[in-house]
C-alpha cells in the first residue's frame, strides 16, 4: 500500500507547464482543415442551416453533412432516414420516440411531410452547450445556396461541403431506407453541378458501394472512405478496391502507425469526432490532415492561437 503522505506531488507551476505542453501544436500539417460536423452540432440543432452558417461564422469553412433521400428523390439532409427521437417531434409537436420512429421513415414521404417536423425545440441531450431552436430538415440545394451566399456577404473564402452518403443496413436496406447506389450518387451528384461546387465538395461514406459508384461515374470528385472499426489499411483498400483521396477514421482507433500507413499510399486521414482540445492538439501533432468537430468554436480557438 502507497502511504499517501510521502507521495510527492508536482508543483502547481509544474502542473501548468505540462498542461501548457500539451496544448503546444508543434507543427501544422499543410493544408490542415478543421470541419463543422453537422454544422456546429455542439452549438446548435445539427444538419440545419443556423447550425452550418454558425460554423462559417466560427471561421470553420468546411461543413460536414450527412444526406439521405425522400420519396419525391429530393436531397435531404439529415443522419439518419427516419426522425431522430432525440431531437425530432412529429408535425402536432408529439415527441417522436424509439416505438415510432421508423414509421416516419424519410424515402417514404415526399418532401412536403418531411418538413413539417422540428428537430430542433427540444434540443440535444448529448449537447449542453447546444441552442434549442425550431429547425426543420433542409435540402442539400439550399444548405450550399445558403453557405455560400453567407460568405459572400461576409467576405470569407466559398465553403467546402464535405457530404456523406447515409445507407441503411447497406444492399438490404435499398427500397426501403434508401434508393440503390447508382441512384443515390446520380441524384447526390445533380444537386452538386447545380450548385457547381464539384472544386468544393468531398464525398464521403461507410458504404463501399456507394464510393465505388462515385468513382466510376465522377472519378474527378474527391472521396473519403469512412472507417468506424479497426481494420488494417490494406485490408480495407482491398475491400473498397481503389486507393481514395481520404481516409477518414474515429479518431479513437487512430494510430500513429495508421496515420504513416495512410501517407504511404498517398492519401490524407481525416478523424472524427474530436470534441475537446487536448486530443484535437495531440492528433495535430500526430499528423492528421483533418479534424471533423461537433465545436467549431474549439477549433476556431487553436486556430487563432495559430495566428
Amino acid at each position: 500500500m502507497i502511504d499517501s503522505f510521502s507521495v510527492n506531488f508536482p508543483s502547481l507551476s509544474n502542473l501548468y507547464s505540462e498542461a501548457s505542453k500539451s496544448l503546444t501544436i508543434k507543427e501544422w500539417p499543410k493544408d490542415f482543415q478543421f470541419q463543422g460536423h453537422r454544422g456546429a452540432r455542439g452549438l446548435l440543432p445539427e444538419n440545419t442551416i443556423p447550425s452550418f452558417l454558425k460554423s462559417l461564422a466560427l471561421g470553420i469553412h468546411t461543413l460536414e453533412l450527412d444526406v439521405v433521400i425522400s420519396q419525391d428523390k429530393q436531397v435531404v439532409v439529415s443522419h439518419e432516414p427516419w426522425f431522430n427521437p432525440d431531437i425530432c417531434s412529429l408535425p402536432d409537436g408529439t415527441p417522436v420516440t424509439p416505438g415510432n420512429a421508423h414509421l416516419h421513415l424519410i424515402y417514404q414521404m415526399p418532401y412536403e411531410e418531411v418538413k413539417k417536423f422540428d428537430c430542433g425545440k427540444r434540443g440535444n441531450p448529448k449537447f449542453k452547450q447546444q441552442i434549442p431552436q425550431p429547425a426543420y430538415k433542409p435540402l442539400l440545394k439550399e444548405v450550399i445556396e445558403a453557405a455560400d451566399e453567407y460568405a459572400k456577404q461576409h467576405h470569407q473564402p466559398l465553403p467546402t461541403f464535405n457530404i456523406e452518403i447515409k445507407t441503411e443496413h447497406e444492399a438490404a436496406g435499398d427500397g426501403l431506407y434508401q434508393p440503390p447506389p447508382t441512384e443515390f450518387v446520380k441524384l447526390v451528384h445533380e444537386i452538386i453541378e447545380l450548385t457547381g461546387t464539384e472544386t468544393r465538395v468531398i464525398v464521403q461514406s461507410f458504404d463501399v458501394r456507394i464510393l465505388k459508384v462515385y468513382k466510376k461515374l465522377y472519378p474527378n470528385i474527391t472521396l473519403s472512405y469512412l472507417i468506424s472499426h479497426p481494420a488494417t489499411v490494406t485490408s480495407k483498400l482491398k475491400l473498397l478496391g481503389f486507393t481514395p483521396n481520404i481516409y477518414a477514421t474515429n479518431y479513437m482507433i487512430t494510430s500513429t502507425g495508421i496515420i504513416e500507413q495512410v501517407h504511404n499510399r498517398g492519401m490524407k486521414i481525416f478523424v472524427w469526432t474530436v470534441n475537446d482540445k487536448l486530443s484535437m492538439v495531440r492528433l495535430i501533432n500526430m499528423g492528421v490532415d483533418g479534424i471533423i468537430t461537433d465545436y467549431p468554436n474549439l477549433a476556431a480557438e487553436l486556430l487563432n492561437s495559430r495566428l
